[in-house]
């Protein structure tokens, strides 16, 4: 049995993720707080139920979005322990994001040129399989988990750069990455503003 865990709107629930939407907002877009979604899906049988069969409850029962289908599926997984943080159907996933002081130009040269790259992401191993100019990446990196990349441009001189990392096995492997990320991507924004 998971340890029980108070959110920050005060209800008890089963495992250690509390929804990352508070139940003010839940309510207001869907006309459900967290805990009566929790209890739809309890007696829908969703403690049995894959992720896509407490979608199509969502979907078929209750007049919400699709997006909304999903953050409720998600978060009730999650909420009882079906689900850990950053897992996905695929593995895990993590995102970093940060802003620099650099043209997206300069960002985007910092990924596609292997002789800059290695100057801040140092024996990495990686294959651009598909590459936008100064907007996004797609990167398979050396070990078969997939990177996205996105680009906005800021400025002349300011680029906020998105980096998430998914397919990945564990929790404890998308922790590493996590901090894996957030170190190279200030080395990436300390080698730009040289």
């Amino acid at each position: 049995m998971a340890a029980r865990k108070t959110s920050s709107a005060g209800r008890s629930l089963r495992s250690g993720v509390a929804p990352k939407i508070s139940d003010d907002a839940v309510a207001a877009k869907t006309g459900r707080n967290w805990k009566q979604w929790f209890a739809l899906l309890d007696r829908a049988g969703g403690r049995k139920k894959s992720h896509q069969d407490i979608v199509a409850v969502l979907s078929e029962r209750y007049d919400v979005g699709p997006w909304w289908q999903q953050m409720i599926a998600v978060s009730y997984e999650q909420a009882k322990g079906l689900r850990a943080k950053h897992e996905k159907q695929d593995g895990f996933q993590i995102s970093r994001s940060k802003t620099m002081a650099a043209g997206v130009s300069d960002v985007f040269d910092a990924w596609g040129n292997a002789r800059k790259r290695a100057l801040w992401l140092p024996g990495s191993r990686l294959t651009i399989r598909k590459a936008t100019e100064n907007k996004n990446l797609r990167i398979t990196w050396g070990d078969g988990t997939m990177i996205e990349v996105g680009l906005v441009s800021k400025g002349v001189r300011k680029t906020q750069i998105a980096v998430q990392h998914g397919r990945l096995a564990t929790a404890r492997a998308a922790a590493a990455q996590k901090v894996f990320w957030g170190d190279a991507l200030d080395r990436l924004a300390q080698l730009l503003s040289a």
